[in-house]
């Protein structure tokens, strides 16, 4: 059985996002493939659609021309790096990430030469030190292994509702990146009407990189922009919707009145919140990315050299996670809906990285990821608010 799964791995073209740069890739979570196909599968009976698990794991790499890196990120915004004490992950994908490393430092740092400044200043420091005070100023990390295994958090929100068929169902995807915005692409496949919602002044931030990748995760969904600062319009958009997709830090939507006990209760609404790490204590503030996330959780390859963990496929944990999303969101509609459901990135990996390895020899050459076929493109930004205005009226007034 592990051959075989090496053999699929291998096909997949994770394989060829997995190992060193100049060594041979690498087969040992080829159980990870094997699992997610399982999910996809009883995913696709659910939506009524064809999930191909290897295609999310591999379509963004294949889009945009990644391969592996080792200790560098596919994508190349994240590093794994030694402490004194083990590993842990780094990620600088946003301007303020970069501008916030003389404060994690505590010194000026050429931008040029930020990286090696840091993996030369950790190497003094303990792990758990250099995340914590990373995470005090707001950068994405992940200490390797530090996350358990855990289960979606569902609890009651509302009553609920028979649920009659996709066609129905009225989706408001506020998040942005990779993992909500897969899980309202899979819906928006299934025939719900999903709208992309997003801030003029911060819109998802994939709009401004490979543009074939937002289409991809995007495309069909209708686009909607409205300023957060002014929530009125966005909390009549929320009472009205079925589902409500969100990647915020937990108490931001809270804090503008737009969280799921502000919003005007709806008979079957289910409300997934999309974090890093949770919503519990400390973790509830800190940043994770998909990369970042995936060593939190554990889920890592190994070097054949034996010097350390490399990255394990293209940010991992993220369409990891938004497979189950959609997964739990389908099995709460099912039961009538009503719920919160909240999934975690680091969680969903390290259920993954508990997964045995696979045991079969390092493939010399691996497939290349395939690239998803893209049947359309996604809309520009606020393309389409009066027609999310009217769905808005016809919804409050009873209409549909």
């Amino acid at each position: 059985m592990s051959d075989e799964a090496a053999r699929d791995w291998s096909a997949s073209g994770l394989a060829a996002l997995t190992g060193t740069p100049d060594g041979p890739p690498d087969v040992s979570r080829a159980a990870v493939l094997s699992r997610a196909r399982a999910v996809a599968s009883v995913l696709s009976g659910q939506l009524g659609i064809v999930v191909d698990a290897a295609e999310l794991l591999a379509g963004r790499a294949a889009l945009s021309g990644l391969h592996r890196q080792g200790r560098i990120s596919a994508g190349g915004a994240t590093r794994l790096i030694a402490g004194r004490d083990g590993w842990f992950a780094l990620t600088l994908a946003r301007p303020d990430d970069v501008a916030a490393v003389p404060a994690l430092l505590e010194s000026e740092v050429p931008v040029e030469h930020v990286w090696p400044a840091i993996i030369e200043w950790a190497g003094r420091r303990q792990v758990a030190a250099v995340a914590e005070r990373a995470r005090l100023l707001g950068l994405p990390a992940g200490v390797l292994g530090e996350t358990s295994a855990a289960a979606p958090v569902v609890r009651p929100h509302a009553s609920r509702n028979a649920f009659q068929d996709y066609g129905r169902l009225l989706v408001a995807d506020l998040s942005s990146m990779w993992a909500g915005p897969l899980c309202g692409q899979l819906l928006a496949r299934a025939g719900a009407t999903v709208i992309k919602v997003e801030s003029p002044s911060r819109p998802d931030g994939t709009r401004q990189g490979e543009r074939r990748f937002f289409d991809w995760m995007n495309a069909g969904k209708l686009c909607y922009a409205t300023d957060f600062g002014q929530p009125e319009e966005l909390r009549q958009l929320l009472a009205v919707a079925d589902v409500v997709i969100e990647s915020s830090r937990p108490d931001a939507l809270v804090h503008r009145g737009l969280g799921p006990e502000d919003v005007p209760a709806r008979d079957g609404r289910v409300w997934l919140r999309v974090t890093g790490h949770g919503t519990e204590a400390a973790h509830a503030h800190w940043v994770g990315f998909g990369d970042d996330a995936a060593v939190s959780g554990g889920l890592v390859g190994s070097d054949p050299a034996g010097s350390g963990p490399v990255f394990c496929g293209d940010a991992i944990a993220d369409p990891l996670t938004g497979l189950h999303a959609a997964l739990a969101v389908a099995e709460s509609l099912r039961c009538g809906g009503g719920e919160v459901i909240e999934i975690a990135l680091a969680a969903v990996a390290a259920e993954y990285a508990a997964l045995p390895l696979t045991a079969g020899d390092c493939v010399a050459r691996a497939a290349e990821p395939t690239a998803p076929a893209l049947a359309s493109r996604a809309g520009e930004l606020g393309a389409d608010n009066e027609r999310v205005r009217d769905f808005v009226r016809e919804r409050a007034s009873g209409a549909c």
